[in-house]
């Protein structure tokens, strides 16, 4: 089974494998630090579960859902 952001609980940290987000959006992620090896912890959820914040590398960044989703964490 596999584990991403948006399976982890508030204040639950992980460890990015991969993301499958393409196009402008990916690259944009991977320029603000979003890459393997790196560790993301969820912040927070709005009430209907998106946007969901994370903190990667000192700053806060929120993600829609299928986002959060799509990034891939390494299992522990």
């Amino acid at each position: 089974m596999t584990k991403t952001v948006d399976d982890l609980k508030i204040g639950e940290t992980g460890i990015i494998k991969s993301h499958k987000i393409k196009g402008t959006l990916g690259k944009h992620l991977r320029e603000m630090g979003l890459i393997t090896g790196i560790p993301v912890k969820l912040e927070r959820k709005a009430p209907l579960n998106y946007p969901i914040e994370i903190r990667i590398q000192g700053f806060s960044l929120a993600l829609r859902k299928n986002e959060a989703q799509s990034i891939i964490l390494e299992e522990n």
